[in-house]
């Protein structure tokens, strides 16, 4: 059995395969995941229905098992600030959320250093955020 709040066997092996630098999508139920995601990236789909599961719920439990150095955002194209922001803001209180235009995000995202794509059920808008594992820290 694992201590970490986080079992979900895919998404472990994803994360243990991968490094620091390495990125982590999690994306909300509009996201185009099979076109606009790194070929090479673990896709794993945790849509079950709309609502849920919910961006926020996978960022909560990923960071009970990685360290986090950069997140990117994805930026409506009106400049508006999204509510789900403040919500990332509160899972990652030290963290500035780098807002990246839609197109731009895209290609992040599918960038080779993606390693894990998750879709959710997510229905809040420009609910995206694309996380750099960081260092873990000797003990």
């Amino acid at each position: 059995m694992l201590y970490s709040k986080l079992t979900h066997p895919m998404i472990l092996q994803a994360l243990a395969a991968a490094g620091h630098g390495s990125k982590v999508l999690i994306a909300d139920g509009n996201y185009p995941l099979s076109t606009k995601t790194f070929s090479g990236a673990e896709l794993v789909y945790l849509n079950l229905r709309p609502g849920q599961v919910t961006v926020t719920d996978v960022l909560e439990t990923l960071l009970t098992a990685i360290p986090v150095e950069a997140a990117h955002v994805m930026q409506p194209h009106d400049g508006s600030t999204p509510a789900i922001y403040t919500e990332f803001g509160r899972l990652l209180p030290a963290m500035t959320l780098e807002r990246v235009e839609r197109f731009s995000f895209y290609d992040l995202a599918c960038e080779p250093d993606v390693a894990l794509a998750i879709e959710t059920g997510e229905q809040r808008l420009y609910a995206n955020i694309l996380l750099t594992i960081g260092v873990v820290q000797p003990s």
